[in-house]
């Protein structure tokens, strides 16, 4: 491939002809970049803006996981994800759950975090003494861009001055606190950073004692950690409402292996990982159907994991007095309202069946299917072994992939039903249908 000038400034059609010429079929690549278009030319163009040099959609699927019965309304929770077992794990857990109580909900708190770092070339001491001065200015400087927001109850919280220079020399940063409401933030946060780093440089140069180069602003930026910004999630039950949940498996020998399980994931960094995806697994995908950020709460959640000096586990799980609780505590800021929100018109449906929620129920309805994937996940885990569910799922796929004609798909189905899925069985299993 060769360095293509100018591809943002070209139009739509001239970036797909410039791209598809390094395939095989450019006419054909082309028709097949142009399928995926929105049938509706004012919705694509719409799309078009989410992002830049934009030349098609990347399709992937919005599911249904129905019956999560939390904080006692039921939902039919909006999933968007690729992986085959993740709907199905979410509402099997949904399902078995909703007789015992469904999942319960708490907000510890919503508290959003912005820093502006800078480096300090002159005395801690005189900055510190006049900081209260200096916070006030903030405050009042900021008024225009803060407005809106308090007069919907939230602004900003405070403003900290942080010496970081043991770590590095003349570190130092303004750590503030927000509250956002319904807004994830972001666009709010970052603009009132800005403004502080701005009135900062001036009142700087305003104070005739400071050394006129002892102030260097390195840069304004909100934080995705956001360790005050927590929903809690649990399930709970008497251990004896877990007989059979497996066949042969008593509700306290399940309670046991699913409480150790879950002690693996605290104190084992490797399984903690792979404990955690499963988290969000169902997280990410109520994330993104209701157009929010995925990748700053996945950094937010690991950041959190690790907040103690050892990647863990977010779930915990306890049996006291024979009551089995299964708690998930989840940092995520989430927004209803900006962003795609009130322009992508899935996402807009998506607020819409779950009637319209606020940020913090939001925050609780995502964790209640990363709780519940979870729950399922190590349930398969410690009775049947991953494999024979996510497989069994996985089945279809690996028909397309191999390609497998229709009339011989329920054959293939009926096949696996009690047997291991494997992309080598199904391809057996198929090769001796076509001798037969």
């Amino acid at each position: 491939m060769v360095q293509i000038e100018g591809f943002s400034k070209k139009s739509k059609q001239e970036k797909l002809e410039a791209i598809t010429k390094f395939f095989k079929s450019p006419e054909k690549t082309m028709e097949t970049f142009k399928s995926f278009d929105h049938r509706e030319a004012a919705v694509q163009e719409v799309i078009n803006e989410f992002s830049e040099n934009t030349i098609s959609n990347f399709h992937l699927p919005y599911s249904i996981a129905p019956n999560f019965l939390i904080n006692g309304k039921t939902f039919a929770v909006p999933m968007v994800i690729e992986e085959s077992s993740v709907v199905a794990a979410a509402s099997n857990s949904a399902k078995f759950w909703y007789s015992l109580g469904g999942f319960h909900t708490e907000i510890v708190d919503t508290e959003k975090v912005g820093q502006v770092h800078f480096l300090w070339h002159d005395d801690i001491e005189k900055l510190t003494n006049r900081f209260d001065e200096l916070k006030q200015i903030f405050l009042n400087g900021s008024e225009d861009i803060t407005v809106n927001m308090r007069n919907r109850g939230g602004g900003i919280k405070d403003i900290i001055l942080k010496d970081l220079s043991d770590k590095e020399p003349g570190l130092m940063q303004l750590f503030v606190t927000f509250e956002t409401i319904d807004s994830m933030g972001a666009n709010f946060v970052n603009s009132c950073l800005e403004r502080f780093a701005g009135l900062f440089r001036s009142w700087h140069q305003n104070q005739p004692d400071f050394k006129k180069d002892g102030l260097e602003i390195i840069m304004s930026i909100l934080s995705n950690l956001t360790p005050n910004c927590v929903v809690k999630c649990w399930v709970e039950t008497d251990v004896k409402n877990l007989d059979g949940i497996v066949s042969g498996i008593s509700g306290k020998e399940f309670a046991k292996k699913f409480h150790t399980a879950v002690r693996i994931a605290q104190v084992d960094p490797y399984r903690a990982t792979t404990h955690n995806k499963g988290i969000y697994n169902g997280v990410d995908a109520v994330v993104l159907a209701t157009g929010n950020d995925f990748r700053a709460v996945e950094a937010c959640g690991h950041a959190y994991a690790s907040i103690n000096g050892s990647y863990s586990s977010l779930t915990n799980c306890t049996i006291e007095n024979d009551i089995f609780r299964f708690e998930l505590t989840l940092p995520i800021a989430l927004g209803v309202v900006g962003g795609l929100t009130n322009l992508h018109p899935l996402v807009k449906l998506s607020h819409e069946l779950l009637d319209f929620p606020n940020a913090r129920e939001l925050m609780g309805i995502a964790a209640a299917a990363g709780l519940a994937n979870n729950f399922g996940a190590v349930k398969s885990l410690t009775t049947t072994g991953i494999q024979q569910g996510h497989m069994k799922m996985h089945l279809f796929n690996i028909m397309n992939q191999l390609e497998v004609k229709k009339e011989d798909r329920d054959n293939v189905v009926a096949y696996f039903k009690d047997k291991n899925v494997s992309v080598s069985a199904v391809r057996t299993y198929v090769e001796s249908l076509q001798l037969a």
